[in-house]
């Protein structure tokens, strides 16, 4: 076990399913809520011989089963959001040090160093509950980041655009990531051009505005920044890795995360790359858990493995942490 957690963040195109399968197995055998689920669909490792094999577990488990490897105990507990009156999503996670080193090998293959930036975090409605994944993952790398500047904002508009001024003028490398109703409320409030900076939204306007579209969402706020693009991040309380957008809603994983499409009418059918489905995560950082979710996401894959999320299936509940669609 030891030796497969320390080559999870080796795994590269050519590695990747045989590391995947060796994950399956050890999942199979050790989390009971996955062997059950693998059980009843009559898979097991003698005939799980390939990727498009592998049977990925509904997300809505973790709302109503602690799936856990056995003899694991949980380090900390992530929850989602969730909206007034669902239940939210546990992540049960046994090994914080697999989280933390995911999300910062995540960051600094698409942005290099992190001590590099100031990171701003306007995420009011995380920093509002408890046992969030993205609230401990931005004090996480503020923490790296060395510099004084970075911090949280909740609704400090005020001071958030004196710090955005000041940064500028200094031509300090900065990131603003911030759940998008929060990010259009200030942008509204406080234009500022500041082209290099980099806006990230992590999706989200959990009933606090207008539903818009990426597309408008992302016009809105090129216009209040000055910046060309906006980037996203794709992460969820289920999972322990993060893709990134740099612009036009394209993500692309770290090597350890893939991105596979099923079949609407038939979720145990892996779709061709350029078909619109239902997105499957492969997260292999999530070693303890269930490395293989079934989201409730529809999306495109494309030949390089980079995708876009084209929206929620239609019989999937509306979540907080992303509500845009294209």
């Amino acid at each position: 076990m030891d030796d497969l957690k320390e080559r999870i963040f080796e795994t590269g195109e050519a590695n990747f399913e045989t590391i995947a399968l060796e994950v399956f197995r050890y999942q199979f055998h050790q989390v009971p809520v996955y062997h059950q689920f693998c059980h009843l669909l009559h898979r097991t490792p003698q005939n799980v011989q390939q990727l498009c094999d592998i049977p990925f577990l509904p997300i809505e488990f973790f709302k109503s089963q602690k799936i856990l490897a056995e003899g694991s105990e949980a380090a900390t507990v992530f929850e989602s959001s969730g909206t007034t009156g669902s239940f939210p999503s546990k992540h049960y996670v046994a090994d914080e040090n697999l989280y933390r080193q995911s999300f910062i090998r995540s960051f600094e293959r698409c942005y290099g160093s992190i001590q590099d930036y100031v990171l701003l975090s306007l995420l009011p409605s995380y920093l509002e509950r408890n046992h969030s994944s993205l609230i401990y993952m931005a004090k996480e790398l503020m923490a790296l980041t060395q510099k004084e500047e970075s911090g949280f904002f909740l609704e400090e508009y005020l001071e958030l655009n004196h710090r955005l001024k000041t940064l500028r003028d200094q031509g300090q490398k900065t990131i603003l990531i911030g759940v998008t109703f929060a990010l259009l409320d200030f942008s509204e409030q406080f234009p500022i051009a500041f082209p290099e900076l980099i806006v990230m939204e992590t999706g989200g306007m959990k009933g606090r505005r207008e539903e818009l579209t990426r597309r408008e969402v992302h016009e809105r706020l090129t216009n209040a920044f000055g910046v060309k693009k906006i980037h996203s991040e794709y992460g969820m309380t289920e999972l322990l890795s993060q893709a990134y957008s740099k612009g036009d809603g394209i993500f692309q994983s770290p090597p350890w995360m893939k991105v596979m499409l099923r079949d609407l009418y038939d979720p145990l059918h892996v779709q061709p790359l350029g078909v619109a489905g239902a997105v499957n995560v492969i997260d292999l950082a999530n070693l303890y858990s269930c490395a293989f979710i079934a989201t409730g996401d529809a999306g495109k894959v494309y030949e390089d493995g980079s995708f876009e999320i084209t929206g929620r299936l239609d019989n999937a509940e509306v979540r907080g942490c992303n509500l845009m669609v294209v």
